[in-house]
């Protein structure tokens, strides 16, 4: 007997599937991980309003590996846009400091 035979979606009478069994369910990555509800964002949001502790909480919703897909990937990009605002804040602030100094050598 072959071993296609006793796979699940097996039909003998299909040639293809001699070669091809197709399985019974579609291979699904995020099968683990519902879709986040609204309750969980409220509590993920009420978390990060405690002081130092958002911080952590970012960087382990981030880069941990027991975490929702989809809460992963939004604080990933929320690391993304601190560091932009970051930069760009010390580009604004160098240039509102020549400015300033600009001004005073000028007095």
């Amino acid at each position: 007997m072959d071993n296609n035979t006793q796979q699940p979606g097996f039909d003998p009478s299909n040639p293809y599937n001699q070669q091809y069994p197709t399985p019974q369910q579609p291979y699904n990555a995020n099968a683990q991980w519902p879709p986040m509800k609204l309750s969980d964002w409220v509590v993920t949001n009420l978390l990060l309003l405690i002081p130092i502790a958002n911080i952590v909480l970012i960087f382990m919703w981030a880069f941990g590996s027991n975490v929702n897909p989809s809460k992963k990937s939004y604080f990933q990009c929320t690391l993304i846009f601190m560091a932009i605002g970051i930069f760009l804040g010390i580009i604004v602030g160098i240039a509102a400091g020549g400015l300033m100094f600009a001004i005073m050598s000028n007095m």
